[in-house]
């Protein structure tokens, strides 16, 4: 057998190894009334496009559209083509003018407890003053705007204005470094960024503008810059810096805003590019504000009149654009917005914002949920949380315990938990339970929405059979799509179109479980090949976290010479662990646990037991920084890290670290 074709055979399928056969039905209550029944299904499958073309319908079309779909040019969609509309209008104006204008959109609470409300009346007099103080300041249709800003009403007023002027915005989440924002800045070329002196984390200001000054210190394409005042901070001040209270506050409160073609860029989003340089997501109006109207609609059975809707997402990330912004508005929602930290002043404060704005719906990731978990099940308890009703999380695949403990400890034991599969290329969720409708799987995604063609295939695009792994592509265009790589087609048909033809292929495995429900176990690089089994770290990692003693683990793959690849741990104990979690007996227990749970091939070849985790500001763990570690190599760049000194704290681990060969 030849090298290549061994290692053909080696990427055909994922070993499928975790079980789990705990079932939850949707409450009988919820499920007579769901928004969505399992009749869509088939009736989506019996005409794709008119069941899109029917979810267009629940926004405002100044000029209706010609054609559902144009997929002549594959991989460049249009969707709703000849259509215009303006994504400001259905989010903000539309609900005022139905006469809802005194219905509250957001419950806005700062980090040191000041707090703003603004109905959609209100929303409406903001984003037409920022609307009116951007034209002043010379933006216009089809230009750029960057947006770094902390979680302030000024954020979401901000994007609004732009796509009521048909500006394109490119928010940059707001700890991200100058050299970061920069690149964003030259590759958009922005002609205007929005920021603030700083935001409240951790209990402190934590300064934004000084990182501006430096990224745009070398920027011609930038012409001003918009400054909020939110922390009071003294900022040096440039000849292009204009405040936000001196030209917003004085403009006019009307304005019309103007239609805009289906296909008009809303927004550029950045995600990290392998060769370092950025890759700017581009996301077009109509296709996207209805896909986001409708799954949030259906994924959450919103009921916009009842519900208190929150995602804790950062809106530097897509799920804040998608979930927090575009989707939720364009419904009609209430929403809970929070500028700060889960564990400032105490790690009670979320459960705390669920109880006082008596949230219903709330949406997180499981790396925060396996937070809580370490962080005690006696801190949720003290609060009453009796208003939820649906869970969502997104983000990574959720493990099996995280979403028990989630159900019990935060959804009482009666909330469906929703686990959302989807990216910032796909724009809205993808795959999911739909809350009234399927019997919920501990860690499934179960399967795509209504209207979503996706599939797990091997290594030759065939779809794989129930109980197989491989890859997960979507099948068919969809209106949320990513129309391409912003200034560069090129990277966007060999990035996401190459692998496999006709088929988007996202860079996750996946497996089927027996009935044909679709489980996401994580990217495809964090699949480790021991002795010829591809085993996915997700799996191992979730049998770790089952283990009673564990709050939460990260599983990469290092280099062997027996098997190729060898698994090593790195496991963080619950904090009311009690005895010795850093023995030898210890390490055993946890060894065999795994074994018992996925066999004997799943067994780690060394476990660490270490303080914290290092992890991106948005909550993914860097296995690449842990194979450093795994394979004793130079720890590599940290600056992605929301806390660098953590790699500090697992070196200092590494000389003492106990392992069983």
């Amino acid at each position: 057998m030849s090298q290549s074709h061994e290692t053909s055979q080696s990427q055909e399928t994922l070993s499928n190894l975790l079980q789990e056969t705990r079932r939850f039905e949707p409450p009988a209550e919820l499920a007579a009334s769901a928004n969505v029944k399992a009749g869509t299904y088939e009736e989506a499958a019996r005409d794709r496009l008119a069941y899109w073309a029917g979810q267009a319908e629940r926004l405002s079309w100044s000029r209706p559209w010609d054609e559902v779909l144009d997929w002549t040019d594959p991989p460049f969609a249009k969707w709703f083509v000849g259509g215009e509309l303006n994504a400001a209008y259905n989010c903000v104006d539309r609900h005022v003018e139905a006469g809802r204008g005194a219905k509250v959109a957001y419950h806005w609470e700062g980090e040191p407890g000041d707090t703003r409300t603004l109905t959609y009346a209100d929303l409406r007099r903001e984003v037409n003053k920022a609307a009116n103080a951007l034209l002043e300041l010379g933006v216009r249709k089809g230009d750029r705007v960057a947006i770094y800003l902390p979680m302030i009403p000024e954020l979401p007023i901000s994007m609004l204005a732009c796509a009521r002027i048909g500006a394109t915005h490119s928010v940059v989440f707001g700890g991200f470094s100058a050299d970061a924002l920069r690149t964003r800045i030259d590759d958009a070329q922005a002609r205007l960024v929005i920021t603030a002196d700083g935001g409240y984390r951790r209990g402190k200001a934590s300064a934004l503008k000084p990182t501006v000054d430096a990224a745009v210190a070398d920027t011609p394409s930038v012409e001003h810059v918009l400054v909020v005042r939110r922390t009071g901070e003294e900022v040096a001040e440039t000849e292009r810096d204009v405040w936000w209270q001196d030209v917003v506050e004085r403009q006019s409160t009307e304005h019309t805003p103007e239609p805009m073609d289906a296909e008009h860029p809303l927004y550029i989003l950045y995600t990290s590019g392998t060769t370092g340089k950025p890759k700017g997501i581009l996301h077009t109006t109509g296709g996207y504000l209805t896909q986001v109207a409708s799954t949030h609609h259906s994924v959450f059975d919103l009921k916009p009149e009842t519900d208190v809707y929150w995602c804790s997402a950062d809106i530097g990330w897509v799920t804040g654009h998608s979930y927090i912004v575009y989707g939720p508005l364009a419904n009609g929602a209430t929403s809970v917005m929070y500028e700060g930290t889960p564990d400032t002043p105490h790690k009670g404060r979320w459960w705390e914002l669920i109880e006082k704005y008596k949230v219903t719906i709330f949406y997180t990731a499981p790396t925060a949920i396996r937070t809580f978990m370490k962080w005690g099940d006696d801190i949720p308890a003290q609060h009453d949380l009796s208003s939820l009703r649906v869970l969502g999380s997104v983000g990574e695949p959720i493990n099996p315990e995280a979403y028990v403990w989630y159900r019990e400890h935060i959804g009482g034991g009666r909330c469906p938990v929703v686990d959302t599969w989807w990216q910032t290329e796909t724009g809205a969720i993808m795959v999911s339970p739909l809350p009234g409708v399927t019997a919920g799987k501990p860690g499934a995604a179960m399967r795509p929405l209504p209207g979503i063609g996706a599939d797990v295939v091997d290594d030759e695009a065939n779809p794989v059979p129930n109980g197989g792994g491989g890859f997960l592509v979507l099948t068919e265009p969809w209106p949320s799509m990513l129309r391409t790589i912003w200034g560069d087609d090129e990277r966007y048909v060999k990035t996401y179109w190459s692998r496999f033809d006709g088929l988007y292929f996202a860079g996750d495995g996946a497996k089927k479980d027996e009935d044909g429900d679709i489980w996401l176990l994580g990217r495809v690089d964090d699949v480790m090949l021991v002795s010829g089994h591809n085993i996915s770290t997700t799996e191992v990692e979730s049998a770790l976290v089952a283990h009673p003693k564990v709050a939460e683990a990260a599983v990469v793959g290092a280099t062997d010479p027996l098997t190729t690849q060898a698994i090593v741990a790195f496991v963080i104990p619950r904090g009311d662990a009690g005895g010795d979690v850093e023995g030898e007996d210890f390490l055993r227990e946890l060894r065999e646990h795994v074994a018992r749970t996925l066999g004997p091939i799943a067994k780690p070849r060394q476990i660490m037991i270490v303080p914290e985790l290092p992890k991106t500001r948005s909550g993914k763990i860097m296995r690449r920084l842990l194979r450093d570690v795994a394979e004793n190599r130079g720890i590599g760049d940290v600056t992605t890290l929301a806390d660098s000194t953590v790699m500090d704290l697992i070196a200092e681990k590494l000389p003492g670290t106990k392992s069983e060969g």
